[in-house]
């Protein structure tokens, strides 16, 4: 079953305040194969769970009396300054989700001034959307087997505004998504993504109206056979000399992973794919300290899987990371108001960020340090 995006954005509504309140909305107005899509993880979805549970267990230990009277969440980035350190992880085929894809994604993240990581597997072309940016972005690339297409892509997204190259490392093969199998999930599988070549078709530079949202016809659609699962640390060492960008390794949860990383000049970006890989695996905030110590500030940190709330957001950089990506959440405002709906989610986790740095006596993002956190029982 093919599922199509919602034909028009649901009405704003007064109480859509928080991230949970978008992903009600979310249910509403997408096809359910597709919410589940959006939703689902691997296996028996425990990683999907317990991503959230990491934050759950750890309570906050507020500093008093500090004569804090305001707040500054800003965070620089690879020299790009930031009014917060909530940015976009990347996710695939907006057109499934929003008529405008990621061009309102890209819309609805600059209004506020966030950073968004673009997906190979885009539903628009890399310069449609670096056309509509008109704040930062990155991209995200999973390395091909043709490596001169590797290379032609990370050049592309240079070329349409990408300030950085995010390399997904820990997807060599398609975690086992249950939840598509059981609903017969299917992408269109009449082409190629907006940003690979389709064999005697059109360009991947092209502009064609509209288009497929991924690759093939099976819940494992958006893992093209051109992906290389043999991906080592010379090829990503490699792209940041080729591309003049900066390079980060999205997938590392491990300590001797991210030490490796920093050595060689790579960031690290913690994640084990929102839990749709493998089942069971750990959750990035569960060994972020240990990360943190190895990578001892050599390379920024970024952490995914699981933020919900401002407090989650607080945790996380208490603990270690430079920044923090919300990827679920902000799709669940796409489908529901386009870029207004992805401005209001990233408004919403803001607003609650800062709200806990009042709380915690913090006044900046620097105050953000591990005694603040500790065991909730």
């Amino acid at each position: 079953m093919t599922p199509s995006p919602p034909a028009r954005s649901a009405p704003q509504h007064p109480h859509r305040i928080t991230l949970a309140d978008f992903r009600a909305a979310a249910r509403e107005v997408l096809p359910a194969t597709a919410f589940d899509y959006l939703e689902g993880g691997a296996a028996d979805e425990r990683t999907v769970r317990w991503n959230a549970e990491a934050y759950e267990r750890l309570a906050l230990l507020p500093r008093v009396l500090t004569g804090t009277s305001g707040v500054d969440t800003r965070r620089t980035l690879y020299g790009t300054e930031l009014p917060s350190p909530i940015v976009l992880a990347p996710t695939a085929s907006h057109g499934l989700f929003h008529p405008e894809a990621e061009a309102a994604t890209v819309r609805g993240a600059a209004a506020t001034g966030a950073l968004t990581t673009v997906s190979t597997f885009s539903t628009l072309t890399l310069e449609e959307i670096g056309a509509a940016a008109t704040g930062p972005w990155w991209f995200q690339l999973y390395v091909q087997r043709d490596r001169a297409l590797t290379e032609e892509l990370v050049h592309r997204a240079r070329e349409a505004g990408a300030g950085a190259c995010v390399v997904t490392v820990d997807t060599p093969v398609t975690g086992l998504r249950e939840r598509d199998l059981r609903n017969g999930f299917a992408l269109p599988s009449h082409g190629t993504p907006a940003n690979l070549a389709s064999p005697g078709g059109p360009s991947a530079g092209s502009s064609t109206g509209s288009r497929p949202c991924a690759p093939g016809s099976t819940h494992q659609g958006i893992h093209d056979p051109r992906i290389d699962p043999a991906v080592g640390w010379s090829d990503l060492e490699r792209l940041r000399t080729v591309s003049g960008l900066p390079v980060l390794a999205k997938g590392i949860v491990r300590p001797d992973d991210a030490r490796r990383a920093a050595e060689a000049g790579i960031g690290v970006w913690m994640s084990n794919h929102g839990g749709r890989n493998l089942d069971t695996a750990t959750a990035p905030l569960a060994t972020l300290p240990a990360v943190a110590d190895a990578v001892a500030g050599r390379v920024p940190i970024v952490v995914d899987g699981g933020i919900r709330r401002g407090t989650d957001v607080v945790k996380a950089l208490a603990l270690g990371a430079d920044a923090v990506a919300i990827g679920r959440p902000y799709v669940w405002g796409l489908a529901v108001d386009g870029a207004d709906g992805v401005s209001a989610t990233l408004r919403a986790l803001h607003r609650e960020t800062e709200l806990a740095l009042a709380l915690l006596g913090a006044p900046d993002l620097a105050s953000l340090t591990p005694d603040l956190v500790g065991p909730a029982w």
